[in-house]
């Protein structure tokens, strides 16, 4: 892939954002279409069901690890140049932030990803809480709560200056990550074959994770050639969310790939919905499940900060190479959203009307 006469032509910035903006039309279009979402999948195994949902959100992490990590053996990207994995990773960030998310995506019913889709559909209560979640997660990047992030990221780093490896620390061989994989895939195939899911929602659900391994692929392509550093980095919401608020408010912000990620997505699931006949204005039930939301997105802006990723991020796009903080953030997440869903939302079933 030669993206020389690209980047000679237009810059390296808006060939980043360009690249993001790609990258989020596919994930957009791929995730509104196949009903991705990892909170509705952690709420249907809560209940002991292993579900359309479920199967989907496995297909997903399946196919981006079999996606990313083909990439990985075929050179083109390299796992530990990814910035998540070169960088030290919090393990305490995770814990922590994890069980905000998870406990977050339950009360907003839906992670960040999930409600950027909802909201280019017409869903004015995403809206809502995407602002909140967007402008909460700034506040913790470079706001009021970043010295509060620092230290409960602080309390336990991984050693040695980077991230681990959990390939490497396991000893398995380089394909190893696509054969395991494989074999997520294989499992997932069958729960989608007992629930009878369709074939196309299953293309889609796959096409999420191809996504991540084009934002993969993307990123590394260009930071061999660009004159200024370029982080290697993925699908993502905490951060790109942040960033592209800002880009809105900053005459002067730089271009880069979270600000086209954000915008892309949103385009792609709403081309989508339309293509589909799925655009409808949707607001709150009630003030109860708005007070919920609003709580629920701040949750999931510092949690997936602290964490360094949210349920995208972490959960599939570290999870993609293997990034050792980003496999406990998301079975952390999964614990938080099933408690949560425990002692909120079926504990309020269970009460006589």
């Amino acid at each position: 892939m030669d993206i020389i006469p690209l980047v000679e032509w237009i810059g390296e910035g808006p060939a980043a954002a360009l690249f993001g903006l790609a990258t989020g039309v596919i994930f957009g279009v791929a995730a509104q279409r196949s009903r991705f979402c990892l909170r509705a999948a952690t709420v249907e195994f809560a209940r002991g069901a292993m579900g359309d949902r479920v199967a989907v959100w496995l297909l997903t992490f399946s196919t981006a690890l079999v996606w990313v990590q083909a990439a990985a053996l075929l050179g083109f990207m390299r796992p530990e140049d990814a910035r998540m994995m070169a960088v030290p990773g919090s393990w305490s960030g995770a814990i922590i932030g994890g069980l905000m998310f998870g406990a977050g995506m339950v009360l907003a019913r839906g992670c960040s990803g999930r409600l950027l889709v909802l909201a280019a559909t017409g869903n004015l209560r995403s809206v809502v809480s995407g602002l909140i979640f967007a402008v909460v997660a700034q506040m913790t990047l470079s706001g009021w709560l970043a010295p509060a992030r620092d230290r409960l990221a602080a309390l336990w780093i991984t050693e040695g200056g980077q991230n681990v490896n959990l390939l490497t620390w396991a000893g398995l061989p380089q394909w190893g990550g696509l054969a395991l994989g494989a074999g997520f895939a294989v499992l997932a195939l069958e729960i989608a074959r007992r629930n009878r899911i369709g074939v196309s929602r299953l293309v889609f659900a796959s096409g999420v994770g191809f996504a991540v391994a084009v934002g993969w692929v993307f990123t590394f392509a260009l930071s061999q050639i660009a004159f200024e550093p370029v982080p290697i980095e993925s699908v993502t919401f905490t951060g790109p969310s942040a960033r592209t608020l800002m880009f809105t408010l900053d005459r002067y912000a730089l271009l880069e790939f979270d600000v086209g990620l954000v915008p892309g997505v949103f385009l792609g699931a709403f081309a989508a919905a339309w293509w589909a006949g799925e655009l409808k204005f949707q607001g709150f039930e009630n003030e109860v499940n708005m007070r919920k939301a609003m709580i629920g997105a701040a949750l999931m802006g510092f949690g997936g900060m602290l964490a360094g990723g949210c349920a995208i991020g972490a959960g599939v796009t570290g999870g993609s190479i293997f990034v050792a903080t980003a496999w406990t953030a998301l079975f952390c997440m999964w614990i938080g959203a099933m408690l949560t869903d425990l002692l909120v939302d079926q504990r309020g079933l269970a009460q006589p009307a």
